[in-house]
């Protein structure tokens, strides 16, 4: 009934499980000098950039039938979440795209009398999903200057991105304190990000893309094959790029937290196994920062050699964990016979025996290792 939907539709309860799922899907990719979470008691917050105050980009291009006017902005959410003693300074700065740089002197005024600034870039919902490709990663228009001009005041800085796909944020990364990845989080987007941006939740998502360095790297993941000639800095005929680093901006399965963890005693319950038994692998991690936090334990694994051409990793479990502070747990995967299987040369949907490795970590890249055989 029409009144059964307005009651349950936006209700409390599907604001709650909106809000909740929005602060997972965030990933902090940057946290230096642990900027973040920003202390409540500030006086002046500056939120500067075309996003900061958009009812409708949060809403992403799949939105059906969501309405922007239902949509907490991030202004909104840090009203929302900060006592009224402390003032928030909206400036818009630009527009997504285009190159008017009209905005900027505000922009610029408002972030030198703040305390901290919160600078909300990214894409427009109208630039991801069907129809909607571009040929560059690059924050559209001018939003990376008026990032430059910001940093200049010196104030400590977070950025907030907003987007659809990954994107080319080399300077950012490497100058800006704090980022934040927080795609299109819908209508409770920005409680969301004041949850996170003030420590209510301690962020504990994972890239599910590879961030590239450049356009030119495209595609770009992390389980790709083995090449020929894989990358060896002793030898120049060997594939790697002359003119970027030869690694992602940020791997596939990265995400920091406001803790720290620690991975140590990676073991398997053997170091060779028949083809239809089950192996366990088992891993300790603990808790090593000041915060409670949730971390996303990832297993991958590797073919050495194959009748065809096999990834260098795959992704074949994780498990995501709550630590108190100083906590420690023993974490354990089965590797189980049908997560050894591919299509082989023949098309047959099998395991093959040979020898393979097993990584276990935080992300794609920062792992532990071991390896077992696979016998007939």
């Amino acid at each position: 009934s029409e009144e059964k939907e307005n009651k349950i539709v936006l209700g409390k309860e599907i604001n709650d499980v909106a809000r909740e799922v929005a602060r997972e899907s965030i990933v902090l990719l940057k946290n230096e000098n642990n900027l973040l979470p920003l202390k409540k008691s500030l006086k002046k917050i500056a939120v500067i950039g075309p996003l900061a105050n958009s009812s409708d980009d949060p809403l992403g291009p799949w939105a059906q039938q969501g309405k922007p006017e239902n949509v907490v902005t991030v202004v909104q959410g840090l009203k929302n979440k900060l006592a009224p003693s402390t003032e928030i300074i909206f400036a818009e700065g630009c527009k997504i795209t285009g190159d008017d740089k009209s905005g900027f002197k505000e922009a610029i005024n408002a972030a030198g009398e703040s305390d901290a600034v919160i600078l909300c870039l990214g894409e427009s919902r109208n630039m991801s999903g069907e129809a909607n490709s571009r040929a560059t990663l690059d924050l559209p228009g001018v939003q990376e200057e008026l990032a430059k001009e910001i940093f200049k005041t010196g104030k400590p800085i977070v950025v907030v991105l907003m987007n659809g796909r990954p994107l080319t944020i080399n300077w950012i990364a490497e100058n800006v304190h704090s980022i934040l990845e927080t795609w299109y989080l819908g209508v409770q987007s920005g409680n969301a990000i004041a949850d996170v941006l003030f420590g209510d939740y301690n962020p504990s998502g994972k890239l599910t893309v590879t961030f590239p360095r450049h356009v030119g790297m495209v595609p770009y993941y992390y389980n790709d094959k083995n090449t020929g000639r894989r990358h060896n800095p002793n030898d120049h005929y060997t594939s790697y790029y002359l003119d970027v680093e030869n690694s992602p901006l940020f791997p596939f399965g990265y995400g920091l937290s406001y803790t720290t963890f620690e991975y140590s005693n990676l073991v398997l319950s053997a170091n060779q196994i028949s083809k239809n038994e089950p192996l366990k692998v088992f891993v300790d991690v603990k808790n090593s920062g000041k915060y409670d936090g949730e971390e996303v334990v990832q297993l991958y694994i590797r073919d050495l050699i194959g009748s065809v051409t096999r990834p260098v990793k795959e992704l074949k479990d994780f498990s995501k964990i709550f630590l108190k502070s100083g906590e420690t747990k023993k974490v354990e995967f089965t590797i189980t016979p049908e997560k050894l299987k591919f299509y082989d040369v023949n098309m047959n949907y099998t395991s093959e025996p040979g020898d393979f490795k097993v990584f276990v970590g935080t992300n794609s890249s920062e792992v532990l290792e071991s390896s077992f055989s696979l016998v007939e």
